[in-house]
């Protein structure tokens, strides 16, 4: 678990996240999380019973800043829209990740981090097609350590 925490950090610490407007920087947030999350995933979906929630907590509590940080910036929010707090948005994100990522363990959600920045886009209040367009100007997303 330790080894997941720290790539976790590596990814939050990863230039370009966050990105330069408040729809790209929840985008490169969601992406550089995504290869984190999809090599931990077994890991993350055992870790309660050995972690306790609260472990699990703390092990994903700096993204969850990170994301509240990013949110209250006004990240994925369109100028439209009304904002909403932080802190219950960016556990919201984390439950929609993390969802995913259980998805992929059933077989029934396959990415390589595009589909769910795009699908977190979205669910943050973005736009289908900004969210689709915002996404695919990131191009082809790079996995951290080679993967």
């Amino acid at each position: 678990m330790e080894e997941a925490a720290q790539a976790l950090r590596q990814a939050l610490a990863a230039p370009g996240t966050p990105g330069p407007d408040a729809v790209t920087a929840p985008a490169c947030f969601v992406l550089a999380l995504w290869f984190v999350g999809d090599r931990y995933r077994m890991l993350l979906r055992l870790a309660p019973q050995d972690l306790g929630v609260d472990g699990v907590d703390g092990v994903l509590a700096p993204a969850r800043e990170t994301a509240a940080s990013i949110i209250a910036r006004g990240g994925g929010r369109e100028p439209s829209m009304p904002a909403f707090p932080s802190g219950p948005l960016s556990r919201a994100l984390e439950g929609h990740l993390l969802g995913l990522l259980e998805c992929v363990n059933a077989g029934t959600w396959i990415d390589d981090g595009a589909r769910t920045a795009t699908a977190a886009l979205i669910a943050m209040g973005v736009g289908g097609d900004r969210a689709v367009t915002c996404v695919r100007g990131l191009g082809r997303p790079m996995s951290l350590g080679g993967r």
